[in-house]
C-alpha cells in the first residue's frame, strides 16, 4: 500500500481526497518508482478542483511531474536506484501521475536526473522551469540575443514566470516582468527583473500594431495579453507561447506578422521529444542560479496539496510549489 491523491467521478459527484491505494491498482508500465518529491502545477490544481476536464480517466492519480528513484525496471535504460525525472507525457491526465508515493511509468518518459540537481530541486523546477527553458531555447533558436533588446516575461510571479526571469536574466537579458501582484515587485528583481509592469496594461483589447518595443516575449497568459505583445514586438521579434492562463482565444491580428516578420513560437512541454528535454534539463544545469530556487519555491505535504490548488487557481501561490509526497 502507499498514499496518494485520488480523483474520482461518480454518479455522487467530484472527489480528491488523500487515500491508501493497493500496489495492484498501478497502472501498466515497464519502470516502478518511489517518488521522493512531486509538484503542484496549474493543470494540477485544474485536475484537483475538477475545474477542467483535465483529467481523462477516472480514477486518476494527478500530477505531471515527480522525481524519484527507480525500484524495478524492465526498460534497458533503467536500473534499480536510479534517480529520474518525468514531466508531462499525459502523465495525471490519462495515466496515474506524481501525487503519490509510488509510480508505474513507460520509461521512454523517464530522463536521468542531472547531477546538478537533488530531486527537490528538480521538483522546485519541474514542468514550469523545463516549460520556461524551452521558451529560452526557442527565442535563442530564432535568434533573440541579449543585444537586441527587452525580453517581457508574463504571468512573472508564477512557476514559468518566475524561473523565466532567472534564467534570461542570468544570461544577460533585460527583462521586463508583468504581473497581476505588484507587491511581488520586490520579489521579481531579486529574481533579475529589470522592470516590472502591471498586467491591466496587456489584459484589454488593443491596437492591431502598437509602438515596437520586445525583441522577446514568454507569455503564459494567451487571449488579448498575448495579442498585445504581438502588436508590440520589434520587428523580426519571437513571442513564446506557453500558457493560457488568462484564456485560449487570441483575439489578434495578422498585421505583426506580415508588416514586421514576428515569430509566434508555440511551446508544448507535454509530448515535446526526449532530445529537446534533455537539451533544456542540461542547459537547466547552467543557466539556472540554484540560490534563486530558494526564492522561488515553498514546499508543502502531500494532503496540503488538495487546499493549496484552490489557492493556486486564485492567484495566490508565488512561484513553484514542491510536494513532498512522504511527509
Amino acid at each position: 500500500m502507499f498514499k496518494g491523491i485520488l480523483i474520482d467521478k461518480t454518479e455522487h459527484g467530484y472527489t480528491a481526497g488523500v487515500r491508501d491505494i493497493d500496489d495492484a491498482a498501478l497502472p501498466d508500465g515497464n519502470v516502478t518508482v518511489r517518488v521522493a518529491y512531486s509538484t503542484l502545477n496549474y493543470k494540477d490544481a485544474l485536475a484537483i478542483t475538477g475545474q477542467s476536464p483535465v483529467v481523462r480517466k477516472f480514477p486518476m492519480v494527478p500530477g505531471i511531474d515527480l522525481a524519484g528513484t527507480v525500484e524495478s525496471s524492465d526498460h534497458a535504460d533503467y536500473k534499480t536506484g536510479d534517480t529520474v525525472v518525468l514531466n508531462g507525457w499525459g502523465v495525471g491526465e490519462t495515466h496515474w501521475g506524481g501525487l503519490a508515493q509510488r509510480a508505474r511509468l513507460n520509461g521512454d518518459w523517464l530522463v536521468p536526473l542531472p547531477e546538478a540537481f537533488t530531486p527537490a530541486q528538480a521538483m522546485a523546477i519541474g514542468t514550469a522551469g523545463y516549460t520556461a527553458m524551452l521558451c529560452v531555447l526557442a527565442l535563442e533558436r530564432h535568434g533573440i540575443t541579449p543585444d537586441k533588446g527587452e525580453v517581457l516575461v508574463t504571468g512573472a510571479s508564477g512557476g514559468v514566470g518566475s524561473v523565466a526571469v532567472a534564467v534570461l536574466s542570468k544570461l544577460g537579458y533585460r527583462v521586463v516582468a508583468v504581473t497581476g501582484r505588484p507587491q511581488e515587485a520586490d520579489y521579481l528583481s531579486q529574481l533579475g527583473a529589470a522592470q516590472v509592469l502591471d498586467r491591466t496594461a496587456f489584459n484589454a483589447p488593443g491596437k492591431a500594431l502598437a509602438k515596437e518595443r520586445w525583441a522577446g516575449a514568454v507569455d503564459t497568459v494567451g487571449s488579448h495579453t498575448l495579442a498585445n505583445i504581438c502588436a508590440s514586438t520589434q520587428y523580426r521579434g519571437v513571442v513564446t507561447a506557453c500558457g493560457l492562463a488568462g484564456g485560449m482565444d487570441l483575439p489578434a491580428s495578422v498585421a505583426p506578422f506580415i508588416l514586421r516578420g514576428v515569430t509566434l513560437a508555440g511551446i508544448d512541454s507535454v509530448m515535446c521529444p526526449r532530445p529537446d528535454r534533455l537539451q533544456a534539463w542540461a542547459r537547466l544545469a547552467t543557466d539556472l542560479d540554484l540560490g534563486k530556487l530558494t526564492l522561488i519555491t515553498h514546499q508543502i505535504s502531500l494532503a496540503e496539496a488538495i487546499p493549496t490548488a484552490q489557492k493556486l487557481l486564485d492567484g495566490q501561490v508565488r512561484g513553484r510549489v514542491v510536494v513532498d509526497v512522504n511527509a
